[in-house]
């Protein structure tokens, strides 16, 4: 038969993120494009043992749960984790989701309504638009700098378009991997809260960071911790284990007032029921009962991830790239590079999937599909021989594209 799919659909299946990914998903190239980590990183002989302790220790592991989360996982988090981090969650303000994306699905099918405006940053996650786009929302990009959101252009959208939410990820935003200043942090906070506001906060890149600083991220509070407002506050924290444990786990979180979270788990109630309480007494058992220190384990990642950053902005000093521009970021995944003169990212694509390499070219993260001269690229996930490999077959599309033209 044909199949009527409503319009939301049509969006989501024309997507050529779908395309990046099931490309990468035959192995048959080297992916730049993707929000992965890597995975000979992950700590799997202690999973194993976790795993293996959880299941034979009680079959209730195996049984339905709270569409909430795994209590004590929530406790560990709100406690141990979060307080850590300056962030002071109200009782019942935490719910365990499906990694951040669902935290962000979710509260976009509670709060926002087809035609209601919001504002993200330019440029943005992928993840985001899809979800806002899915919903019928009208997404207005707010402009920034290396400081984070420009406050005079959020006041003058705030101002004009009236929007109900703010979605933003102030350490090592994706993709430009930028980290928002302390002012400009607090003048951010202000803008929103003085025109009601709320603000979608995505900290799942905030532990990867190459420089060290304060344990407690003083230096640069959340948007969250620095409002501190318990019930009334202006801010969903939202973020995930997929970075720094495993994205199979798929567990990650949102807090926030409990009027919110509640909503939001009645919604989750509805989609899934609940995320995986297997996964969750498994990353418990992880955090809590095992030898793993997750501290320790993401300076790990941070010295790993650092070092391949480092070779491809080596890399990218090679003559193909000529004229190219980016900025190193202190932390997050990703490399944001303008590319030079002349050169589309959409064609570049082409050219770079014929060498077997693949990128997120920059129109898929911003909300009005601009940024042509922009590609996105992934440092985490290639080890570092792949990495090289994957930079050379993208240095030779880009000669290629440069001859033609």
């Amino acid at each position: 038969m044909k199949y009527d799919f409503s319009a939301r659909a049509h969006t989501l299946m024309s997507s050529p993120l779908l395309s990046i990914r099931t490309q990468t998903r035959r192995g048959s190239v080297i992916s730049l494009a993707e929000e992965l980590p890597a995975e000979e990183l992950f700590p799997l002989p202690l999973l194993a043992e976790a795993a293996s302790t959880v299941i034979s220790a009680d079959a209730q592991a195996l049984q339905y749960g709270d569409p909430e989360g795994y209590g004590p996982l929530r406790e560990w988090l709100a406690g141990d984790w979060l307080k850590g981090k300056g962030v002071h969650i109200p009782g019942d303000g935490v719910l365990l989701t499906t990694g951040s994306q669902q935290a962000v699905d979710l509260l976009s099918r509670v709060y926002i309504d087809p035609g209601d405006r919001v504002l993200v940053e330019n440029p943005t996650s992928p993840g985001f638009l899809q979800a806002l786009r899915m919903q019928g929302a009208v997404i207005i990009p707010v402009q920034g700098d290396r400081e984070g959101l420009l406050p005079e252009d959020l006041r003058e959208k705030i101002i004009r378009h009236r929007p109900k939410v703010l979605f933003a990820a102030p350490s090592f935003t994706n993709p430009s991997g930028i980290l928002w200043s302390l002012k400009r942090r607090k003048e951010v906070l202000e803008a929103c809260v003085t025109h009601d506001v709320l603000i979608v906060e995505d900290d799942s890149y905030g532990d990867l960071h190459f420089k060290r600083q304060d344990r407690s991220g003083s230096k640069y509070p959340s948007l969250y911790a620095l409002e501190d407002a318990g019930e009334d506050g202006h801010v969903l924290y939202i973020g995930s284990f997929s970075k720094t444990v495993a994205p199979a786990l798929r567990t990650g979180w949102a807090a926030g007032s409990r009027e919110l979270i509640g909503v939001m788990a009645a919604a989750k109630g509805m989609a899934d029921w609940q995320s995986s309480s297997l996964n969750q007494r498994l990353l418990y058992h992880l955090l809590h009962a095992s030898p793993f220190n997750l501290r320790e384990h993401i300076a790990l990642l941070n010295r790993e991830y650092g070092t391949r950053l480092k070779l491809m902005a080596e890399l990218l000093k090679r003559a193909a790239w000529k004229d190219s521009t980016y900025d190193l970021p202190a932390g997050g995944m990703f490399l944001w590079v303008s590319l030079p003169e002349g050169l589309d990212a959409g064609i570049l694509l082409k050219n770079a999937l014929r060498k077997g390499v693949v990128f997120l070219p920059g129109p898929l993260c911003t909300a009005d599909d601009s940024g042509s001269r922009y590609i996105r690229l992934n440092f985490s996930h290639p080890g570092r021989d792949e990495l090289l490999l994957g930079m050379n077959l993208m240095s030779e599309a880009v000669s290629e594209f440069t001859a033609r033209s």
